[in-house]
């Protein structure tokens, strides 16, 4: 039964690693911010995850005890790495940086260029107001 686990525990582990290592390829060879954000994102989430559940696993099956520095370190990964990712993204979007050249649809500008035109209206609905 240990060598089930300790296969599975080595498995994880390496599954984590090897995440992490595509990512790091993905970093230096991916052409723009955004593409970048992903591959940080999923090396983050799959990749740490994979190998702090891994750690998790030994100290259960080989020490007998829960760690709950462990458990609180994959809830925070869990929940922080996907919302990290997508602000980075978001913040580099609104500030303008240039999408890939190679990109087909930007689903998001048409979306921003509406609201850009509601808050310019308001603008000038509100400045209207005051000088009444």
């Amino acid at each position: 039964m240990m060598t089930i686990f300790s296969i599975l525990i080595g498995l994880l582990v390496l599954f984590g690693s090897i995440i992490s290592v595509l990512s790091a390829f993905g970093l230096i060879r991916l052409p723009d911010v955004y593409l970048r954000a992903h591959a940080a994102t999923k090396s983050t989430t799959l990749g740490i995850l994979s190998i702090l559940f891994g750690s998790f696993l030994f100290f259960i099956v080989f020490d007998g005890y829960i760690s709950a520095r462990l458990l609180l370190g994959i809830l925070f990964v869990f929940m922080t790495a996907p919302v990290a990712g997508h602000l980075n993204a978001r913040a580099a979007y609104r500030t303008d940086v240039p999408l890939w050249k190679g990109t087909v649809h930007d689903a998001l500008a048409p979306v921003l260029r509406g609201k850009k035109r509601i808050l310019a209206e308001e603008e000038e609905v509100s400045v209207d107001e005051k000088d009444q």
